[in-house]
């Protein structure tokens, strides 16, 4: 379609911007062709008219749909221009924080101001290995393209990395180098890697400094190649520099720094060694402070200079030369110092002893007389004469600064070279990887020589850069077979002509430097003369004549001329030189300058120190040595070209990946766009160019698979075809007519710019029609639904309305009803009450009337009454007046007269009472009266005691009452006695009565007080208990409610406890976890040092014995006894030899590091020194064995004729020696005849010869073995003849045998024996002597030449005895024939097997009792009890190999009887059915002959000492888990282990359990070595080792093992060896193995995991497939295979049936399980992390349902208790993530809670990398995921961002004991382990 048919209404476009560069806006309208004026709305809502250029009618570049927005690749955008790559680049970097985008070949890195967590080993791991397309771009991923594509395409690569100052060139360049020192290591031990990465401080200290724009800013260019071998290790690196900027020396702008490593020396001045350098800090020098910046916000430039000091170190620049540079540069820094004094305008001085020129004329070592008068002076050579000229100030100011720049400018170069130097390979070269560092396009306000340089390299990179691009389209449209229409690219050739061509600039430049009075004026005009209206590119300023511009590629620069020519040439007086050259005391200083004359450049390598490039035609020109002079007078702009014109040719011939760098402001803020400054540097670094290129031709690719799975839905069923290709065709030609528009490739389509886009258009326009129309549908559903529910709702709702209307009629009936019904009761009750009431009226009406008339009669006969009464009262009242005045008037009569009589008595007793009578009389009744008051006391007392009962709360108020009352009655008692004795008291008794009395009546008031006190006390109290009893219920609810807090508080420090204790057990948990991981991983670092001590044991030993030919044989007992290290047999070690020698020829042709070699050499020395110690030992041996056979020749010939064998044996065998000595002579001869690499490839002569000779040396090795074990079995059955007890029991034989040695040498070296056989540490016979066997056999032979001599004296001692001893035996065989015939007669009434057995029994019980004979009557004669010792144990073993071969035909026997049985039993059966009854009754009776029982086995194992090694070979070395053990029973090695075990145990042999147990663990290790990439092997093996662990911990003994035992299990415990250090061992080897077996299956999972759980739609049709770039093309390497889901859980599958088959213990599987499936959630998250295009909410739901797949197999295995499916949560949350709403802060809430188990860093990454594949998904807003980081800001976790795939959980082994019965494991044939008896 035609584009204006783009421009719809609602189409969004982009609109120039002078402040943001581009601005986006919709249209409101349809664009016609012809509208001169587009009308837009601003995104902020503005409305706006466009207007159109009116010439070009050019409408504005479209915008690309949002899916395509934020893309890893800028080709993918289906508009590409301009503003679309700004767009695409801005929100990667602000919103994803993504600073990495691909724009085609071109990786854009945007300095992001900030570290960011993208550059650990676990991203490097993540990389390595994948391909560029398949990950989100990265620094890692071009250099792993880089990596890959030098191993598969065998080229050499470079890395050109570019850039403005400050945008990260140097640090990208950094971390590739990082990324190939990690993946590919060093080729040996010196750690290259490790050099070529510590280059960088070094280099960064002295080239780099501090500008406005950077901190970190690299001020020179350089080319670093790093070499690989052949298998692609990093072997060395090589370094170029260009330009250096020797002008910052002794200048610096304001905010700028001096290079790095002044700064550095100035803050380190006070260390010691710095104090000859008398440095100050930076401010006092010249050159440090000009700049008015000395620190770097966040460096400290102490701690660098301690970084730069050990880099030096490590790259060998030893301490001496370290202090030298720091001289030279001290010297640097106080030369700026050295003023000058004018003494008039053509001279100057420097002051007298200027303290400044005199530390730099010390530390440099040269005259200060000399130094100052050149830095004043200069000669001038004519002609004829030459003659000294003094120079002004300014001249001196300027060759003093001129001599420092010189003095640093070869101080660096001198650095490079030594750098080079250490970075040197040392072995060939194959291939080289080169990073490019070098400056960017450069402007400034005013720009001089180094800028025009720096514009030119770039001018010749930009046109490399361009060709390969354009080279690359073309390659890929003939690759697809699209027709090639010649692209118009800007080409810059023209620029480069008019700056390197004839006449050009710099020629003019070299020619006006060649002039005595040449300026910079003068070649100014030159220039215009020569290009001003000439060249289109050359233009001259208007308001100078001192400048000139040229029109780069990138922008206009104007150059100003003043200085050009003074930094061409690079002046400096040779005088100066000179004096600094004639230094004697500083070495180094003359060799900076002796050096010059070799230097390419002054800014580059020495060509010396490169290594000759491998695959390139490019090579250093060499320097005629006639053209020095020549070469040192070249200049700066010619050197600078000769060197460019260098790196361009290594460029060209190799394969460029360029990485272009983007500062994204000028102010270093984090993730800060300025749009317009990343115009400027996109355009400059010509990624707009290749946009431009690309959108020329066919920008858009899709492979037909992948337009089909996108654009399906625009397909119908019938367009669909087998044939992706012609479905795709079809569907192209309907849906875009204009054929133009795309084009059809061998594999992809090809679009044309804006046609994706179009297509995506048609795709969501269909996808918005189907989402109308199920709208609709679900809408018009919807509706129907709500319809029917209302209506039904409604039909439900009348009905019940009209129910309630009828009942409510109903009601009203029965209302109206009751209500008639009411009033007529009502009526009438009314009528009634008025009755009742009139009634009741009446009656009392008539009731008071007859009431009134009866009160009235009644009244008026009361008053009769009364009036009655009345008179009778007063007539009575008169009466008694008159009555009362007469009694009245008697009682005064009577009372006068009586009155009267009362005086005359009184007189009378007045009379009497003064007689002593009456006083007696009166004393009587005084008496009676003190009785009464004492009784009135008394009840007074009691009254107050009642009162003191009743108030006894009271009795402290009123007790002081009672004490006077108490007083006074004693008072009184007292005056009682005083009235008894004296009488005249009795008037005071009488007051005092008195006053008792009224102290009475003051007691009675008091009482009442006191009651009224005591009530107002008890109404108080009361009141006081209620008040107390309300505080007390407060208390009581105050009590309550602190205890329920305390409650609560308690109950919350029980669970804070508890969850504490949780927590805390958890963190033990973890801790024991980390160290038994620590624990483990050490394991694992031993083994792996283990095998690196192996390989470099065998690679020293095959270079010990290379030279020293001889044939190396191994005693047969060492591979029993050699320790857990070595564990390779003679056998393997033959075979092995010639692999080794051909897969290694060029590590034997290899310098070796000089710390090796040293150490093997000394290692030779102390070898060649304990071989001639036993030489020395051997001499001696030889003489005692003359001696001996001296002796035994005087012996008689009892033994000849086995002495003579031996010793034939040992002449054969020493005459073997020597021929195998001659032939590997002849080896030796045919080696070093010829050293080249050809000696040793398959076919050479050497190779024939040696494949020859290692043949026959082990068909010769096989042979001599077995004349070993002759030889040991005869050499063991000598020492067992002459030990005086049993060795099978007793364990006493040590200190026999030390007792029986003679001298101290044999003691010591018996001591020695056993103490390495207790250590099992490696013992190799084979480097003691060229022959190991022949010396053992030949120490064999002297031990038993001893033996055979003290036999010798026992026998002559006891010949005199023996005629009396043979008398005695006759006499007893006569007895013991009698006894034999009575058994023998017995014997053959029994079957053969009991007659058998009862014999053997039978010699055994004879011989028992015979030995008890023999001992009592040898008691006293020791000799002849040990020569009838010797004679009994040979017939006891005699007896016990009868009882083997009995045994063995027995069981042979037995086998064959039962088959024999079985075929009778089939045809007995068959004849039984042609038999008729009466046949077989009348068939006679056969005897039958009864099996005897077979014997009760003890579950032990016997075999022979010298069949240890058949044992491991055919049990543990040649045992094939897919062959012969698939069908033994599980764990059947580990059980025959255990048993054998168990026999030596039993025979309390130490030596043959720790001999086996060792050859087992080697054994085991032996197999997995060779065997470990098989994973049933792995997990074969690591089953039996835990099976064996717990044998030995089931049979060990200890309680805690013998629980689950049965009762004839524990009598099978070991009983005589505690094997627990041997169980540690064991466990660690099942640790070792656990490891090798998850690194076996990571292997195997790996290539799946990223296939089968990310990439492969399980769910089809769910994802859609994105438009892709050109990061999907030939450079990925051809996909092996696609894995599915189906594949990895088949493939757990496999591994569950072998682990389950080999008997592996549920636990452990459970474990491993565990293990595969962290190792799939961390790989599958990882990449996901690491890929933005994985990110996206159908990916969520396809890995939701690959998990819940694996789920679904862990519970039909029945694991899902293992721990398994926790390991994939963070994969599981991931997905959820995903899948989640992710708009409002309820969302961001839910994912926090949600996403417990990934870390801030992963939710925050998988917030950025969510990409939407359909228009209908919204992308995570900035404000989201900001909402995100603000609420987990305070989590705990770790930054890591991605998963330590390579993390191997802790393991353990459960104890597992075995219900298996030892005794009834049988043994197949097919083991062959035939030798082994069941005991």
């Amino acid at each position: 379609m035609a584009a204006s048919e783009l421009y719809t209404k609602y189409a969004r476009v982009w609109i120039p911007d002078p402040e943001e560069v581009w601005k986006s806006a919709e249209l409101l309208k349809d664009y016609k062709p012809g509208d001169k004026v587009l009308q837009l709305r601003l995104e902020e809502g503005k409305d706006l008219e466009y207007c159109l250029d009116p010439k070009t009618k050019e409408l504005p570049p479209l915008r690309n749909p949002d899916i395509l927005v934020g893309e890893n690749d800028l080709t993918a955008l289906s508009y590409l221009h301009e503003p679309a790559v700004l767009h695409n680049l801005k929100v990667r970097f602000i919103d994803s924080k993504l600073i990495y985008t691909y724009c085609g070949i071109v990786l854009v890195a945007i300095n992001p101001y900030e570290q960011l967590p993208i550059y650990g080993e676990d991203i490097i791991n993540a990389y390595s290995g994948q391909n560029m397309g398949d990950m989100d771009p990265h620094i890692f991923a071009v250099a792993e393209e880089a990596y890959k594509q030098m191993a598969r395409d065998e080229r050499n690569q470079s890395i050109i990395v570019s850039g403005e100052s400050g945008a990260g060139k140097t640090v990208s360049a950094k971390y590739a180098m990082r990324y190939f020192a990690t993946v590919s290591g060093s080729a040996s031990e010196a750690n290259v890697e490790e050099k070529v990465l510590a280059s960088n401080p070094i280099m960064e200290s002295i080239g780099n400094a501090k500008t406005t724009r950077n901190d970190n800013s690299s001020r020179f260019g350089k080319y670093i190649e790093i070499g690989f071998d052949k298998r692609y290790r990093i072997i060395g690196a090589n370094m170029r520099t260009y330009l250096l900027e020797k002008s910052r020396v002794v200048f610096q702008a304001e905010e700028e720094r001096n290079y790095h490593i002044f700064y550095q020396l100035c803050a380190s001045a006070a260390l010691p060694e710095f104090k000859t350098l008398r440095l100050e800090n930076a401010n006092y020098f010249h050159y440090t402070k000009q700049g008015g910046s000395p620190v770097i916000d966040g460096v400290d430039d102490a701690k660098e200079m301690v970084n730069t000091r050990q880099a030096c170190t490590l790259l060998g620049i030893s301490d001496s030369y370290q202090m030298g540079i720091f001289r030279i540069l001290a010297g640097i820094l106080h030369l700026g110092n050295v003023e000058f004094a004018s003494r008039d305008s053509d001279s100057c001085t420097v002051p007298p002893k200027h303290e400044p020129l005199t530390i730099f004329c010390d530390l440099m070592g040269v005259e200060y007389d000399e130094m100052a008068h050149w830095l004043c002076h200069r000669k001038l050579a004519t002609a004829t004469e030459t003659y000294i000229k003094p120079i002004s100030k300014l001249h001196a100011i300027n060759a003093r600064d001129a001599l420092a720049k010189h003095i640093y400018a070869n101080l660096f170069n001198w650095i490079v070279d030594h750098v080079n130097k250490a970075l040197h390979a040392t072995v060939k070269q194959h291939s080289f990887i080169g990073v490019l560092d070098i400056y960017g396009f450069e402007t400034f306000e005013i720009n001089s020589f180094e800028q025009f340089c720096i514009n030119y390299a770039n001018e010749k990179l930009q046109q490399q850069f361009n060709m390969h691009v354009f080279k690359l389209e073309q390659e890929e449209y003939m690759k697809e077979q699209i027709p090639w229409t010649l692209i118009d690219f800007y080409d810059n050739q023209p620029c480069i002509n008019l700056i390197e061509a004839k006449m050009g600039i710099l020629d003019l430049l070299d020619e006006e430097c060649k002039m005595p009075k040449g300026s910079d004026d003068t070649w100014a005009q030159k220039l215009y003369n020569t290009h001003l209206n000439k060249c289109a590119l050359f233009e001259k300023p208007r308001l100078s004549n001192k400048a000139f511009i040229i029109k780069h590629f990138a922008d206009k620069v104007e150059y100003q001329c003043e200085g050009f020519l003074e930094k061409n040439k690079d002046t400096v007086y040779e005088e100066q030189i000179k004096v600094l050259k004639s230094s004697k005391k500083f070495k180094l200083l003359p060799e900076l300058f002796q050096d010059e004359e070799k230097v390419l450049s002054p800014t580059s390598a020495t060509p010396s120190g490169r290594v000759p490039l491998s695959r390139t035609a490019v090579k250093p020109a060499k320097a005629r040595p006639g053209q020095a002079s020549k070469e040192h007078k070249k200049t700066v702009g010619h050197q600078f070209r000769n060197s460019l014109h260098l790196l361009m040719e290594t460029l060209n011939a190799t394969t460029p990946h360029y990485v272009r760098c983007i500062k994204p402001n000028d102010f270093k803020f984090p993730f800060t766009f300025d749009e317009k400054r990343a115009v400027q540097q996109l355009r400059a670094c010509g990624v707009l160019e290749t946009i431009r290129i690309s959108a020329a031709g066919f920008p858009s690719r899709w492979t037909y698979q992948e337009f089909f799975s996108r654009y399906r839905v625009l397909m119908k069923q019938r367009d669909v075809l087998s044939d992706r290709k012609q479905t795709c065709k079809n569907v192209l030609e309907k849906l875009i007519l204009d054929k133009d528009k795309y084009q059809f490739g061998k594999t992809k389509i090809f679009f044309r710019a804006g046609q994706v886009a179009y297509l995506e258009k048609i795709r969501a326009d269909k996808l918005r029609a189907a989402c109308i129309r199920i709208q609709k549908t679900i809408r018009g559903w919807l509706m129907r639904k709500k319809y029917v529910r209302m209506r039904k709702a409604a039909i439900t709702i009348q009905r019940h309305v009209r129910g309630y209307q009828a009942r409510c009629y109903a009601k009203f009936l029965r209302r109206t009803r009751a209500a008639i019904t009411i009033q007529k009761f009502q009526r009438m009750y009314v009528v009634r009450k008025r009755y009742q009431c009139m009634r009741a009226a009446t009656i009392a009406l008539q009731a008071l009337l007859r009431g009134y008339m009866a009160r009235n009669k009644y009244q008026m006969m009361l008053r009769e009454h009364k009036s009655i009464i009345i008179q009778k009262h007063v007539r009575g009242w008169l009466a008694r007046v008159h009555y009362r005045r007469t009694l009245k008037a008697i009682v005064y009569l009577q009372c006068c007269y009586r009155r009267m009589m009362a005086k005359r008595e009184l007189k009378k007793l007045k009379i009497e009472a003064r007689s002593v009578e009456r006083y007696k009389k009166l004393h009587i009744g005084l008496e009676n009266k003190i009785m009464q008051l004492q009784r009135k006391i008394d009840e007074q007392n009691k009254e107050y005691k009642s009162l003191l009962e009743k108030l006894s709360n009271l009795e402290v108020t009123y007790s002081t009452e009672t004490e006077k009352l108490r007083s006074d009655v004693e008072r009184l008692r007292m005056s009682e006695e005083e009235a008894k004795n004296a009488t005249n008291r009795v008037l005071s008794l009488q007051e005092e009565i008195a006053k008792l009395r009224k102290e009475l009546h003051q007691t009675q008031s008091e009482k009442k007080t006191i009651e009224e006190w005591a009530d107002k006390y008890k109404h108080e109290t009361e009141q006081l208990v209620s008040e107390l009893k309300e505080q007390n219920t407060l208390l009581k609810t105050e009590k309550e409610e602190l205890n329920r807090r305390i409650h609560d508080q308690a109950r919350e420090i029980t669970e804070t406890m508890e969850k504490k204790l949780v927590e805390e057990t958890k963190q033990l948990e973890l801790d024991l976890n980390d160290e038994r991981l620590r624990y483990q991983n050490l394991l694992n670092e031993f083994s792996r040092l283990e095998e690196r001590y192996d390989d470099l044991k065998d690679e020293m030993n095959l270079m010990v014995n290379i030279p020293k030919p001889g044939h190396k044989r191994t005693d047969s007992t060492h591979s029993s006894n050699e320790s857990e290290y070595t564990f390779s047999s003679e056998i393997t070690e033959a075979e092995d030899l010639p692999v080794r020698m051909e897969q290694e020829p060029s590590e034997k042709k290899a310098p070796l590091d000089m710390s090796l070699f040293l150490k093997l050499q000394k290692r030779v020395t102390e070898l060649e020194q304990e071989k001639q110690s036993l030489q020395d030992e051997l001499d001696r041996k030889e003489e005692q064995a003359l001696r001996a056979k001296a002796k035994e020749e005087e012996r008689p010939p009892i033994r000849g004729a086995e002495l003579e064998y031996e010793s034939l044996k040992r002449q054969e065998l020493e005459s073997e020696n020597k021929k195998l000595k001659n032939e590997l002579n002849e080896l030796q001869k045919a080696l070093t005849e010829t050293r080249s690499p050809e000696v040793t490839a398959p076919g050479a002569p050497a190779y024939r010869v040696l494949l020859d000779q290692l043949t026959s040396v082990s068909e010769e090795l096989e042979v001599r073995k077995e004349e070993v074990l002759i030889l040991r079995s005869q050499l063991v059955s000598q020492k067992e003849a002459i030990q005086p007890k049993n060795t099978m029991t007793d364990s006493t034989i040590l200190l026999e045998d030390v007792q029986k040695m003679k001298d101290k040498g044999e003691i010591a070296q018996a001591y020695i024996g056993l103490k390495e056989t207790n250590r099992q540490s490696p013992q190799d016979y084979h480097m003691l002597n060229e022959d190991g066997e022949l010396w053992l056999v030949y120490e064999g032979l002297k031990q038993a030449n001893r033996l055979l001599e003290s036999q010798l004296q026992s026998q002559k001692k006891s010949h005199e005895n023996e005629l009396e001893s043979l008398r005695g035996e006759i006499q007893s065989l006569k007895e013991e024939n009698n006894r034999q015939q009575q058994l023998l007669a017995q014997n053959l009434q029994l079957p053969p097997e009991a007659r058998i057995e009862a014999s053997l029994q039978h010699e055994i019980t004879r011989l028992t009792n015979e030995n008890l004979f023999y001992e009592e009557l040898y008691a006293d004669d020791p000799k002849k009890y040990q020569s009838y010792r010797i004679s009994l144990y040979k017939r006891m073993i005699d007896l016990m190999e009868q009882l083997e071969k009995q045994d063995k035909t027995v069981r042979k026997l037995k086998k064959q009887l039962k088959v024999f049985a079985k075929k009778i039993g089939e045809l007995e059966v068959g004849q039984m059915e042609n038999i008729s009854p009466g046949q077989i009754i009348d068939e006679p009776i056969r005897p039958v002959n009864i099996p005897r029982k077979e014997k009760d086995f003890q579950g032990m194992l016997e075999y022979k000492k010298e069949d240890e090694q058949k044992l491991v070979k055919n049990l543990i070395l040649e045992l094939k888990p897919r062959g012969v053990a698939v069908n033994l029973i599980p764990g059947l090695p580990a059980y025959i282990l255990f048993m054998c075990v168990r026999h030596a145990d039993y025979l309390n042999d130490d030596q043959k359990v720790r001999s086996l147990l060792t050859s087992t663990i080697n054994g085991i290790k032996k197999v997995l070595k060779k065997r470990g990439d098989d994973f049933e092997t792995v997990s074969f093996w690591l089953s039996n080792t835990c099976r064996f662990l717990h044998c030995l911990k089931q049979y060990s003994g200890e309680e805690g093992f013998m629980k689950h035992n049965t009762p004839r299990q524990n009598e099978h415990c070991l009983t005589n060896f505690d094997l627990a250090e041997y169980r540690q061992v064991l466990s660690d080897l099942a640790i070792q193995i656990y490891q090798q077996l998850v690194r076996v299956l990571e292997n195997i999972l790996q290539p799946m995991i990223v296939s089968g759980m990310l990439e492969h739609e399980t769910i089809q049709g769910v994802s859609g497939v994105k438009p892709t770039g050109l990061r999907k093309r030939t450079s990925s390497i051809a996909d092996e295979g696609t894995y599915t889901l189906d594949s990895i859980i088949r493939q757990l599958n496999s591994f569950h049936s072998v682990m389950c088959q080999h008997g592996m213990d549920p636990e452990l599987i459970k474990q491993v399980v565990k293990q595969m499936f962290y190792i799939i959630g961390a790989v599958t998250l990882n990449n996901l992390l690491l890929r933005k295009d994985m990110c996206s909410w159908s990916k969520g739901m396809q890995i939701r349902y690959n998990v819940s797949q694996l789920e679904e197999w862990l519970r039909d295995k029945n694991l899902m208790n293992s721990g398994a499916k926790e390991t994939l949560e963070p994969l599981i949350q991931a997905a959820q993530l995903l899948q989640v709403k992710k708009k409002t802060d309820e969302d961001a809430e839910a994912i926090c809670s949600m996403c417990n188990a990934l870390t801030t860093a992963q939710i925050v990454k998988v917030l950025n990398l969510y990409t939407p594949v359909n228009e209908f998904e919204e992308r995570v807003l900035v404000s989201f995921i900001r909402t995100i980081q603000m609420r987990l800001r305070d989590r705990k976790d770790s930054p890591q961002l991605l998963m330590d795939a390579k993390h191997i959980f802790p393991v353990t082994f459960p104890f597992n004991p075995s219900s298996l019965a030892l005794e009834t494991i049988q043994i197949p044939a097919s083991l062959g382990l035939g030798f082994i008896s069941r005991v």
